[in-house]
């Protein structure tokens, strides 16, 4: 059967003035294209597969083999010239960006570095640093110490034996395997007991450290924190010299407009012991009501008192001729107290927006 015959200016697309309105429309497009995403819009539209051009290109091969030539070329001729003007276009529009970026992201090498925040000094860094000052400037020394420590160092030297119902006051972390006898200090005291076995007499010692309790997470408790504590051992140590000291150290951290005080306490370590309290900063103990203070005036900040002659014993120390005095205070607390901190968890975010103003502190 022959094939059917088929004359190119009856098949509509393959028509001449089709062509050249597809062609016209095409040009229009992308010389009116004024992104390079609107004009990949506009290639789809007229270089696409569904495009006049590509729909006239597929209806050549209906055609008889005489007609063939002559459309082909009709249909090539518009297609070439859609490409033409459409990597023209888009030449253009690539210069005119680049152009602009240049002008927008351009670099002054001229300005001076340093402008983007390099992070800060953890705070409870600050404020262990600036307690240690405190008493480097009065002669002491810093003593550091194993944050896993033995249970003798950290209670049986402490006068607390297996059955003390001290032991009880603290939620100590032990380590494995049970009955190890080693633990995650629960306090630096651990530290004075080893300061004074390896430095001798006289024994001037403030030792800042981190300390683990078995506490839940809360706005005032963590089951890590920071704590300090200091020992002074030597001839004719009395509870005067603990009061002077703490009275110059509370002056150094809190101002001497703040009033302090010593109130009996317990501590199976130091005979007699007392509690360390501060005038309160929000009412100044006026009595009126407070909810920093509880309206009691006070805020407690640690604990002190006269070394127990037992832990002066455990430690080679002739309790007969030498005496002295331990204080320990927490650094969380020390450090919201000085800054109007009402949450502990903020100290160990790691924000930076929290810790950059106390990172700058001199």
């Amino acid at each position: 059967m022959s094939a059917p015959d088929y004359d190119p200016k009856q098949v509509s697309l393959l028509q001449a003035p089709a062509l050249e309105e597809a062609r016209d429309a095409g040009l229009d497009a992308f010389a009116a294209a004024d992104t390079l995403e609107a004009l990949a819009v506009a290639r789809t539209a007229h270089l696409g597969g569904n495009a006049h051009v590509s729909l006239a290109n597929r209806e050549i091969g209906v055609l008889p083999p005489a007609a063939k030539g002559e459309a082909g070329k009709r249909v090539n001729e518009v297609r070439k010239a859609l490409e033409v003007a459409f990597e023209a276009r888009k030449a253009a529009l690539e210069d005119e960006r680049d152009a602009r970026v240049l002008v927008e992201e351009q670099v002054d090498v001229s300005l001076l570095p340093g402008l983007v925040p390099q992070g800060a000094r953890h705070p409870l860094t600050t404020i262990q640093e600036r307690i240690a000052d405190v008493f480097i400037g009065m002669g002491w020394e810093v003593a550091e110490g194993p944050e896993v420590e033995h249970e003798w160092f950290n209670f049986d030297a402490l006068n607390m034996p297996a059955d003390h119902p001290a032991r009880e006051m603290q939620d100590t972390l032990w380590l494995a395997p049970e009955g190890s006898q080693v633990v995650l200090r629960t306090q630096t005291s651990p530290v004075q007991i080893r300061s004074l076995l390896a430095r001798g007499l006289p024994c001037y010692v403030v030792a800042p450290g981190r300390v683990f309790r078995n506490d839940a997470l809360d706005a005032t408790h963590s089951p890590v924190f920071g704590q300090v504590e200091g020992l002074c051992v030597d001839e004719g140590i009395t509870m005067a010299h603990l009061r002077g000291t703490l009275e110059a150290y509370a002056e150094a951290m809190f101002g001497s407009h703040l009033a302090s005080r010593l109130r009996p306490s317990y501590f199976p370590f130091t005979e007699p012991s007392a509690e360390l309290d501060i005038q309160c900063f929000s009412c100044l103990g006026s009595g009126d009501p407070c909810r920093v203070c509880s309206t009691e005036g006070w805020i407690e900040v640690g604990g002190c008192g006269m070394v127990n002659p037992a832990v002066l014993v455990a430690c080679g120390v002739n309790p007969d001729r030498y005496s002295g005095f331990a204080f320990g205070m927490g650094l969380d607390r020390t450090l919201m107290f000085r800054h109007g901190i009402t949450d502990i968890r903020d100290l160990y975010e790691g924000d930076q927006r929290f810790t950059r103003a106390f990172g700058t502190e001199a």
